[in-house]
């Protein structure tokens, strides 16, 4: 009774806490914002850590995609959450799950014409560090990359494996959208990883750099 207690509980309080600091943080966009009339379909890449405030990305317009998250039983709060708030989710990893993961994430482009999402550097990390598999979606999809990243004035940090980073309200926030990373099905594997490592870097920077 416990257990299913706090698997309802977790992903409303956190759903709760998003769109309190969607309304109170004072939010900017840096690159071209998500458009819901742009027929294009992308890859969103956001690094773990900064996975809080993804919701922000279609504010306007609702995001017609799928957001990839682990298997294990915090991913499952975390697509819990999702949910409720009107996201798609496609359960798996590199690491547990990932071919059926990838293929269900192919259908979705192929059948359905839909964004995909995904955290580079997750579920286990190296923080911030380009797994191969982003690369290989999109080598596989064909969608190009969309590294994605805020940052704001005041937050707090996790002591966490990713130090998870979380806004505090009534403040300023900065929503970096980077520049497009196209990777095509016969690009050098290694090439492709350095590539879509800068364009996350670089994008994390501007979002830091922000508020200096």
């Amino acid at each position: 009774m416990k257990e299913r207690l706090i698997v309802w509980l977790v992903p409303r309080l956190i759903k709760v806490v998003v769109l309190f600091l969607e309304k109170t943080v004072r939010w900017h966009t840096i690159g071209s914002p998500y458009s819901k009339d742009d027929p294009e379909r992308y890859i969103y890449a956001f690094w773990h850590a900064r996975l809080l405030m993804l919701t922000r990305l279609s504010r306007g317009g609702a995001w017609h995609g799928y957001m990839l998250i682990s298997s294990h039983r915090d991913g499952g709060f975390i697509a819990d959450t999702l949910h409720l708030l009107g996201i798609g989710t496609v359960r798996g990893s590199t690491t547990r799950g990932g071919a059926r993961a990838m293929l269900k994430m192919l259908r979705a482009v192929s059948d359905e014409h839909r964004h995909l999402g995904i955290t580079p550097d997750g579920p286990k990390g190296p923080r911030e560090v380009v797994q191969k598999g982003t690369v290989q979606l999109a080598m596989k999809t064909g969608l190009p990359i969309i590294p994605v990243c805020y940052a704001t004035k005041r937050y707090w940090r996790v002591n966490s494996w990713d130090r998870f980073y979380i806004p505090q309200p009534f403040t300023s926030g900065v929503f970096v959208m980077g520049d497009k990373i196209m990777i095509s099905a016969d690009d050098d594997l290694d090439d492709a990883l350095a590539r879509a490592q800068q364009g996350m870097d670089q994008a994390q920077r501007l979002a830091d750099m922000y508020f200096d």
